[in-house]
């Protein structure tokens, strides 16, 4: 495998927080997740805040996908089972490849400290156009459990077996990238 992508690449990042009552000003989930972001040495370049809407929601995270800078997208709020509750119906159909590992460890992880609840979340991740979205719960701790423990050691190139740096436009790393990668990875 190519040196290049075994050292840690900063990436940049676009946040979206999908809430009915939260604003820019009182995120602060967002604000969790640019702080983590930044203290891992990567770039927050853009942050929204918008409504349950699935239009307004697509044409949002469809701009960051269509972005050359952008190249994971983390959005919270919006996966659970309230009516007005649309991350997953925006985002789904604007994946070219579902990463459904992320949901089923999310919720094993959440288990462990909400137990059944857990199954009231509908976290979920894709790529698209090379570009990582991973949409999560609203609250903090539901943030701060899938930044640590799943998202940030995927985001970082020095992560083996394998991690998904070599997948993102613009990596170093992608142009590094062979076939064995992930060997044994199924």
């Amino acid at each position: 495998m190519a040196k290049a992508s075994r050292i840690f690449q900063p990436l940049q990042l676009a946040i979206l927080t999908v809430s009915d009552s939260r604003s820019r000003d009182n995120d602060s989930s967002g604000d969790l997740l640019q702080q983590l972001a930044e203290q891992a040495g990567h770039q927050v370049l853009e942050r929204a805040v918008l409504p349950n809407n699935r239009y307004a929601l697509r044409a949002q995270i469809s701009q960051w996908i269509a972005s050359s800078a952008v190249q994971v997208v983390l959005v919270n709020g919006g996966t659970g089972f309230a009516t007005s509750n649309c991350t997953v119906e925006a985002l789904t159909p604007l994946f070219d490849h579902s990463i459904d590992g992320f949901g089923e460890l999310f919720r094993l992880l959440s288990f462990q400290s909400i137990g059944s609840a857990s199954l009231q979340s509908r976290a979920c991740a894709g790529l698209a156009n090379q570009t990582l979205i991973f949409a999560m719960p609203g609250s903090g701790s539901a943030c701060e459990l899938a930044w640590q423990q799943l998202i940030a050691p995927q985001l970082n190139a020095a992560t083996g077996p394998c991690n998904f740096v070599p997948h993102l436009k613009n990596s170093i790393a992608s142009s590094c990238a062979t076939i064995t990668d992930c060997a044994g990875i199924t």
